[in-house]
């Protein structure tokens, strides 16, 4: 091994379509996990509609279902791989809201998960779902 390889570990690039199926699956159960209450209950929903009022947001009745339902779509396209680009958009725009009308003003270990999300989001929209996906099968093996 030469001192670069050494440094810069090209031998893990071969497990980069793992890496991916593992954090879209963990990232996409996470969202899902995370609005479930919300789309199962009329009461968390009502409770979601006041919190977003609380936070000064426009059109609470709309804004709750509308992210709820955009996180659970995302969840599901992330886990499939499917529309993962625009999966990845929809998810860090999402979040991009959630951190400025909601988590940044509270401090950084707050308003992290947000943060990671929009990361998250930006990485899938960019890099795309890898080669392990419903994208990939789409494109017939074309990564664009």
């Amino acid at each position: 091994m030469t001192k670069a390889n050494w440094l810069t570990l090209p031998q893990l690039s071969g497990g980069a379509d793992l890496a991916l199926l593992a954090t879209r699956l963990v990232v996409g159960a996470f969202l899902i996990f995370g609005v479930w209450d919300n789309i199962v209950s009329a009461e968390r929903m009502a409770e979601f509609e006041k919190f977003l009022t609380i936070k000064g947001f426009a059109m609470p009745g709309v804004m709750a279902p509308l992210s709820v339902y955009a996180q659970f779509l995302v969840g599901i396209a992330f886990i499939a791989g499917f529309a993962t680009r625009w999966a990845g958009l929809i998810c860090a725009f999402n979040f991009i809201v959630a951190l400025v009308m909601v988590d940044a003003p509270l401090g950084i270990r707050p308003a992290f998960p947000a943060a990671a999300l929009v990361v998250i989001g930006l990485i899938f929209a960019t890099i795309g779902a890898g080669r392990l996906s419903v994208d990939w099968m789409f494109s017939k093996g074309s990564p664009s």
